[in-house]
């Protein structure tokens, strides 16, 4: 430092110009340092932007496989959900099956043949045995096949032949339906002592059964016949038309349908009663679907809503609404102040915000969000679903256990499965990106964790929501095959109609049978009788009556 300072020039100017230059050199050098710092920076921010583009591609291209994978299922795979690794499993070992069929055999593995009697015997008792069920029940027509005169004489010596024996057989036919004109004649009655002396004649007319539809053509037998082709087997009127035109009688979609208006004004109130008796049940589960109305220049996006009482309430009531606001669910279940069993549509917050109403979630829905996103993240969603399964083989534990016994078993054995999985849900999403397919399931469950864990502390709620969602089956047919609903009143016929048939199959009675006998006695019918024709009672009633009837007939005998 010495040397330098002497080196220092004595002169003023010298000596400023010299420290000029310092400075100088001094402010390139920190602009120099600046631009690097900044082009360093440059390049940090595109590396940044290219990663947060890659990311963007990548995680666009993980819900675009999930989508098509979801696609894919919907219209060629099976409706179960189950992970696509099992599937590979399975395949895997059909392979392996194939790769064993190929190889030669050795004679000396085989088992020994049987003989071939008792091959002969075996493969003959296969034959005979019956797969037809009820076949006791059906009715009997015998039919017997006799030789003529002609074929009894013996060719031998010409002796006509002596019966020895006979042999039976038996066959199953169907007849196809067929129709009938019911002719009323009314018989009218008068005085002729009372007419001939002047006085009035006191005619009188005798009366003959009430008609379900008043001056209508149709019995109640080809009513309940069409509503339940309709609404039961998902015919839709058009097809009726031709069957009926084979059948010998031509009937047209439109009068068809006016008459299943009529049937649906005609059973409003039982159909009231329904809901009623839904709305008193302790779990109620909903779900909708679209059903489409026709208006002018296209279809407006109506819906379709059913609710499934409890066990204690045995009834499925569909509503039609021409939104899917929450003002459809509101009114349905006004008053209603227990627990709402449905999948995570927000409409239902409106629902259950301000009352005591207990929002549970499903299961289900979860189950199937982490299988669609199995493809974007498999190792989490083989995890999940094996706890998942877990809960489930609780429930089929103690399916058929009390309530109290269910819940005892919930709290012992699906309590830790949930705690456990609580907390995989929050280290999953601290793995995931924010817009990962996974995530958005992890989402899922967190957003609705107290929904999903209602089934845990009452036994009577179920884990999942597929109660209802299997009776909007019914309606997803109906539509695929009738494609719209004509008007608002349609819509309120299809809801009536099919409330009627579904809680119907969900007690095994047979709607046909269960309509006529209600249209026959629904125009005389009092309102205080109405509670005895829904379907569980009337059928309660059928079996009393039928069993009376059976310890009747030795004692009469």
């Amino acid at each position: 430092m010495s040397v330098a300072l002497s080196n220092l020039p004595e002169d003023k100017e010298a000596l400023q110009a010299m420290v000029r230059a310092l400075l100088l050199e001094c402010d390139q050098q920190k602009q120099r340092i600046a631009e690097q710092e900044q082009r360093t920076e440059t390049q940090a921010q595109r590396a940044r932007e290219q990663q947060q583009r890659g990311d963007d591609l990548y995680l666009e291209n993980l819900r675009l496989q999930v989508e098509l994978g979801r696609l894919k299922k919907w219209y060629y795979g099976p409706r179960a959900d189950r992970l696509q690794s099992e599937g590979d499993l399975a395949q895997l070992l059909l392979s392996f099956a194939e790769a064993m069929d190929r190889k030669p055999v050795n004679p000396a593995d085989l088992p020994p043949r049987p003989e071939p009697e008792e091959e002969l015997r075996r493969v003959k008792r296969r034959k005979g045995r019956r797969r037809v069920q009820d076949f006791e029940n059906l009715p009997v027509t015998t039919q017997v096949h006799e030789l003529s005169g002609e074929e009894r004489a013996c060719p031998c010596c010409g002796v006509k032949r002596k019966e020895i024996g006979q042999e039976e057989s038996w066959q199953i036919e169907y007849f196809p339906g067929h129709f009938e004109r019911i002719h009323h004649v009314r018989k009218k009655y008068a005085c002729v002592d009372c007419e001939s002396n002047g006085d009035n004649p006191r005619i009188e007319t005798a009366a003959k059964p009430e008609a379900a539809i008043d001056k209508g053509l149709a019995g109640p037998g080809l009513l309940s016949y069409i509503v339940t082709s309709k609404f039961n087997d998902y015919l839709p009127l058009y097809r009726l038309e031709d069957i009926f035109a084979r059948q010998g009688f031509e009937i047209s979609r439109a009068t068809q349908s006016v008459w299943c208006g009529d049937v649906g004004d005609l059973a409003e109130p039982l159909y009231e009663l329904m809901g009623d008796q839904v709305r008193a049940s302790h779990v109620v589960a909903t779900d909708d679907t679209i059903m489409p109305m026709l208006r002018t220049g296209h279809c407006a996006k109506a819906r379709m809503w059913v609710y499934v009482g409890d066990e204690a309430h045995p009834y499925n009531v569909f509503d039609f609404t021409l939104s899917r606001g929450r003002d459809g669910p509101k009114y349905f279940l006004k008053d209603y102040n227990q627990v709402l069993l449905a999948d995570a549509y927000g409409g239902y917050d409106g629902v259950v915000a301000g009352n005591v109403i207990v929002r549970a979630g499903c299961w289900a829905h979860l189950r199937r969000k982490v299988i669609d996103a199995e493809k974007a993240a498999p190792v989490i969603a083989q995890e999940a679903i094996v706890m998942v399964r877990a809960l489930y083989a609780v429930e089929k534990q103690g399916r058929n256990a009390s309530i109290e016994e269910r819940l005892s078993l919930r709290q012992e054995q699906s309590a830790p499965v949930l705690a456990e999985l609580h907390e995989r849900f929050f280290d999953w999403k601290e793995q995931l990106l924010p817009k990962h397919p996974m995530a958005e399931a992890v989402n899922y469950a967190l957003g609705h964790w107290e929904e999903l864990n209602v089934f845990l502390s009452d036994g009577a709620v179920p884990i999942d929501n597929n109660v209802s969602e299997r009776e909007m089956k019914r309606i997803v047919l109906n539509r695929k095959n009738s494609l719209f609903v004509g008007n608002p009143r349609g819509g309120r016929t299809a809801a009536i109609l099919a409330s009627l048939t579904s809680t119907c199959r969900r007690h095994d009675v047979d709607p046909q049978l269960y309509l006529t006998q209600l249209l026959v006695n629904l125009p005389v019918m009092r309102i205080a009788d109405l509670p005895n024709w829904l379907p569980d009672r009337w059928k309660a009633a059928q079996k009393t009556r039928l069993a009376a009837l059976q310890n009747q007939g030795p004692q009469s005998s």
